[in-house]
């Protein structure tokens, strides 16, 4: 069936409405997936059934894995077996009888403003890395960014003279989002002081470099390279929880909702499809609210 995996991959990536990071996750979770079914003995898709199915889907959780992650994987063989039978390699879908557990309703982890302040503070001003790391950190609380979506920045998606950026999420949707500020003055002092010489050192082994974001050697930031950025400098602040590049996200859906932004906008500016994943960020706010009366009022 290793065959019949990579052919899966090769199509999605080929219809290039998944993520690097989604396509990589796929790929690691359909191979946990034949690791299980060659255990079992089996090498053809049509001997899984719904039973195989439930005994791989009983195996993750008695391994303890998160039921978010068991969602996930779940989703990715519904793909992948909706796939075997577009292709004719199955007459019917083994995943029609399995249901997905409950997601746990998490609510979002954000930062308070002077935490991020105080994140924002942390690069070096006088070193080159230290000034395209605060234009990295403005960027993402500024315009709410996900972490692929700051990786693809192109040169030409920047239109610094209206503080706008073009971005293409999730399917390559298109959508423009603002930048603040104090994000623009970072990214112009980046632009302008340490971008041209990161981009001189790979410009004469491999060519010009469109990406807005590079690393020492000159070539395209990666998402990994990002998150390392993001916790180099979470060890340096006070603040003892895990913080990622997508948190940053989350703290401006969060700010801006508890600032008045209306809840249709911010949905346009994260670039949700659905209104119902932008309004899990009007429960952090009422939790905050809420916390912030226990603490405050004396008959609470």
């Amino acid at each position: 069936m290793e065959n019949l995996v990579d052919e899966f991959l090769t199509h999605l990536r080929v219809g290039n409405r998944y993520s690097a990071c989604t396509l990589e996750s796929y790929g690691l979770d359909l191979r946990q997936f034949l690791h299980f079914l060659a255990e079992q003995g089996i090498d053809k898709p049509e001997a899984v059934d719904h039973i195989v199915l439930r005994r791989f889907l009983a195996g993750l959780k008695q391994a303890s894995f998160a039921k978010s992650s068991i969602t996930r994987k779940l989703a990715c063989l519904r793909t992948f077996f909706k796939f075997l039978c577009r292709q004719g390699y199955l007459e019917e879908n083994p995943l029609l009888g399995v249901s997905s557990p409950r997601r746990e309703k998490r609510l979002p982890e954000f930062m308070y403003p002077e935490e991020v302040e105080a994140f924002l503070e942390m690069p070096d001003p006088s070193s080159d890395l230290g000034i395209r790391d605060r234009a990295i950190l403005e960027v993402l609380y500024s315009s709410g960014l996900r972490l692929q979506e700051l990786v693809a920045l192109r040169m030409d998606d920047l239109d610094l003279s209206r503080g706008y950026l073009r971005v293409f999420g999730k399917g390559s949707k298109e959508r423009i989002v603002p930048l603040g500020g104090a994000a623009r003055r970072a990214l112009l002092r980046y632009l302008r002081e340490v971008r041209p010489a990161l981009a001189a050192k790979a410009n004469s082994k491999i060519g010009f470099q469109n990406n807005v974001f590079l690393n020492y050697r000159g070539t395209r930031l990666s998402g990994r390279g990002i998150q390392r950025i993001v916790s180099k400098y979470l060890r340096l602040v006070s603040i003892r929880r895990k913080i990622s590049p997508h948190t940053f996200r989350h703290t401006f859906a969060t700010h801006l909702l508890e600032n008045g932004a209306d809840l249709r906008v911010v949905q346009e500016l994260l670039g949700h499809v659905d209104i119902s994943s932008t309004q899990i960020y009007t429960h952090v706010t009422k939790e905050r609210i809420r916390s912030i009366y226990l603490k405050s009022h004396p008959r609470a």
